[in-house]
């Protein structure tokens, strides 16, 4: 089996290509642009196995997105490639419009050409999987309801609008084409390699030079928490076994509190680096509250009953055994993650400090 994957150089991308190389027998081919928050050095252990090929191609250019599917022809496309950050989202609307909208558009016409030019045995056989978040669902508020596949979209910022639209292309593509596409909308994402734009990294990170923790607000926002690890899991068994059509959430079954969060960094870091920075106390008293963004969602929850109960996939990570083995990982990683710390600080400016 040959798999194309777009915006394998990302975190969650390059943990996917690392799960197939490692886990099963299928040919990767990565197709990323390689922006600021892609990182080849996350595909070291990939780089020299036969099994792998890299392209550097915008998702946005058909004519090479064509030429990439023509040359390998993949019997499978994982889409992962987008923008991402919601903070930037909120300072420049235009490229999320771009790579998430338009780029998903012109990826899923190629691959709808490339799809019915196969013979009858293959064109059955193909899949493309659309990776999402739960973000799109928009704001839970304080209710206890959880989000599900049949929840309604009401996205509240530049990036969840954004990715809620290509949700609806890739959903189109199916109903209108035929196109054998799968849906997957995850919670938020934690685990090694992740760029240090996101609330657990950039706390990790910061704690370890001293730096103050930055908490939107009160902290009072609750995310669910999702291993990458588990995520990717996830990913392979929709892809081996979903139904075309269908959509599956993926979440961790770890719903916490932001302030939660860091606070549990911080106790991780108690146990796993003593040594702290010169003057600090407690990591905790590096805690520093800040202004909440614009928009901000008060709450997500994810429903997992039905990749639960039609795929038997289940998260194998609690938040807290998936976020001491970050932790460690970061720890024990610090060329790779002060590496990617440097270009954040020269193209970013700020981390997304809900997640």
């Amino acid at each position: 089996m040959k798999i194309l994957v777009t915006g394998g150089a990302g975190f969650i991308g390059s943990a996917l290509i690392r799960y197939l190389i490692e886990n099963t027998s299928a040919e990767v081919v990565n197709l990323d642009k390689l922006t600021y928050a892609a990182n080849p050095a996350s595909l070291a252990a990939c780089a020299a196995n036969t099994r792998y090929v890299f392209e550097r191609v915008d998702i946005c250019d058909a004519g090479a997105v064509r030429r990439v599917l023509l040359e390998h022809r993949p019997d499978a496309l994982l889409h992962l490639a987008a923008e991402s950050h919601v903070d930037r989202s909120i300072d420049g609307p235009a490229p999320f419009i771009e790579t998430n909208i338009n780029g998903t558009f012109t990826l899923l016409e190629e691959a709808r050409a490339w799809w019915q030019a196969l013979d009858e045995p293959h064109r059955r056989a193909f899949r493309f999987l659309h990776v999402s978040t739960d973000e799109g669902f928009g704001d839970l508020g304080n209710t206890g309801a959880r989000f599900t596949e049949t929840s309604r979209y009401e996205p509240s910022s530049p990036y969840s609008a954004s990715k809620a639209a290509s949700d609806h292309l890739a959903r189109a593509w199916h109903r209108t084409f035929g196109m054998p596409v799968l849906v997957t909308n995850s919670s938020n994402n934690y685990g090694p390699y992740q760029f240090p734009e996101k609330l657990i990294p950039v706390t990790i990170l910061n704690a370890l030079q001293g730096r103050s923790l930055p908490v939107y607000g009160r902290g009072d926002q609750v995310r669910d928490w999702l291993h990458v690890d588990d995520h990717v899991r996830a990913l392979w068994e929709v892809l081996q076994r979903g139904e075309a059509g269908r959509t599956y959430n993926i979440g961790g079954c770890s719903e916490m509190r932001n302030l939660e969060v860091v606070r549990a960094v911080c106790a991780s870091l108690e146990e796993l680096a003593p040594r702290r920075p010169r003057g600090v106390h407690r990591y905790e008293d590096l805690i520093a509250f800040v202004p909440d963004r614009p928009g901000h969602d008060v709450r997500y929850a994810i429903d997992t009953g039905r990749i639960e109960r039609e795929l038997g996939w289940r998260p194998a990570e609690t938040f807290f055994s998936g976020l001491r083995r970050t932790v460690q990982w970061y720890l024990e990683n610090e060329p790779w993650w002060r590496g990617a710390q440097d270009c954040s600080r020269r193209r970013i400016g700020r981390g997304n400090l809900a997640g």
